[in-house]
């Protein structure tokens, strides 16, 4: 072989090594950004939420939280903002994600969460991380195509610092854009991002999500086959989450067209529900309850897995901020305590599958899915973990909670369809 040869082929061996070291620089840049973000948004989160609990009149302010936050996206001109989708879209195609997003979900969701409004963390999280990818990339002078791996390193990294879970966070980025298709030129920046961040949290004192599930009797025909049947009631209830959320989204928007109105009714429909139910376990993200289906430490109400969707609705639909997976856990977990209970499945066995099955269902992430089961509750109850995975991610259809959100392939046949996720 000549000089020009191995010349030749050299360079390409070459540009790969300058790429991946690239990545691992612009990784470990926006982990500890992210990492740094997602702690102070969790310590906001956990702080307006003592707040709320210490001062139990804040609640009867949501409908002028409402107006509030509606104000801040019309005068920051975000009032069309789409939330998590615009973070999807921009993956997926070119959309600019504005600057104004990263203050704008940060700020509403701390209100929405200071005064009542049924909500979770980690939707803001993707898009706090979104944003800050879009802006560091303009900042790095990057290609569009570089920009969302950007994008997907500081998504990844913000959800593990805010939730804890490094692995699924990692992969999660890469899934939810395109289901069928994994975005793999991102794996290793996400994956650095995502556990310097992870790292980042801990830290900072912040704790890492996990749930005792006891002692988890081995697979037999008899258990795999109740949580099997378990598992197609949580397809049914991922499909029924995703109804109840964009159902009301569209309901407010035909019936109250001025957003102040509708941000309004919303705060005052989710008063009124907690004044007819006589509780407040299903303000914020209820994560006391979660808890408790694990720990047994107090009652569930059978009907909680149908209220919590209500209450979300109620308050993201309106115009409130936030995210949907902490309520789609929470739907999760109580129903799975409630068929745990009726099929005789263990209680924290019943309630995890119940998480990880709905959460499944509505994100349509079956690796996610598997990896934050083992990051939440170990790795014991692989086998029923699977179970709930696979069934609930082929039952649950073309639903979402992201309608920008493809299906590239079809779940029942080796099929490209390149689809939309029903809307409704």
């Amino acid at each position: 072989m000549n000089e020009k040869n191995i010349i030749k082929s050299v360079a390409p061996l070459a540009q790969h090594i300058q790429d991946f070291i690239k990545w691992i620089i612009l990784a470990l840049i926006s982990g500890v950004i992210s990492g740094l973000m997602g702690s102070a948004f969790s310590y906001v989160i956990t702080g307006v939420t003592f707040l709320r609990n210490s001062a139990g009149w804040l609640v009867f302010l949501l409908p002028a939280a409402g107006l509030l936050i509606v104000y801040l996206y019309h005068k920051a001109g975000q009032a069309d903002n789409s939330g998590t989708n615009i973070c999807l879209t921009s993956i997926r195609l070119n959309d600019h994600i504005p600057p104004a997003v990263m203050p704008l979900i940060f700020i509403s969701s701390a209100i929405t969460h200071l005064f009542g409004g049924s909500s979770g963390r980690e939707g803001a999280a993707l898009q706090l991380g979104g944003s800050m990818g879009q802006l560091l990339g303009d900042k790095f002078g990057l290609s569009s195509l570089d920009k969302h791996v950007l994008i997907m390193c500081t998504m990844s990294g913000t959800f593990s610092a805010v939730f804890g879970t490094p692995m699924a966070a990692a992969i999660f980025s890469m899934e939810v854009v395109s289901i069928g298709v994994m975005y793999y030129s991102a794996l290793v920046p996400c994956v650095l991002s995502s556990l310097t961040a992870s790292y980042i949290a801990r830290l900072l004192g912040l704790v890492p999500e996990a749930y005792a599930v006891g002692e988890i009797p081995a697979l037999s025909a008899l258990l795999g086959g109740k949580v099997f049947i378990a598992a197609i009631a949580f397809a049914g209830m991922s499909v029924l989450f995703c109804i109840i959320l964009h159902g009301a989204e569209h309901l407010f928007k035909k019936y109250i067209p001025n957003p102040f109105l509708r941000a309004a009714a919303g705060g005052a429909i989710v008063i009124a529900l907690m004044l007819i139910f006589r509780t407040r376990d299903y303000l914020g993200t209820g994560t006391d309850i979660i808890k408790a289906c694990f720990t047994g430490a107090r009652a569930i109400p059978w009907f909680a897995f149908i209220l919590k969707p209500v209450f979300t609705a109620a308050t993201l639909g309106s115009g409130f901020k936030g995210g949907e997976i902490v309520p789609s856990f929470f739907t999760g977990a109580t129903l799975g305590y409630v068929l745990g209970s009726v099929l005789g499945i263990p209680l924290p066995l019943a309630a995890a599958c119940g998480m990880i099955g709905v959460f499944c269902g509505v994100t349509n992430c079956p690796i996610t899915s598997l990896l934050i089961s083992f990051e939440l509750f170990g790795f014991s109850g692989m086998p029923y973990f699977l179970i709930t995975v696979a069934v609930s991610y082929a039952l649950s259809g073309y639903y979402g909670l992201y309608h920008s959100q493809k299906i590239i392939y079809s779940k029942y046949s080796a099929r490209y369809i390149n689809r939309d996720t029903n809307p409704l």
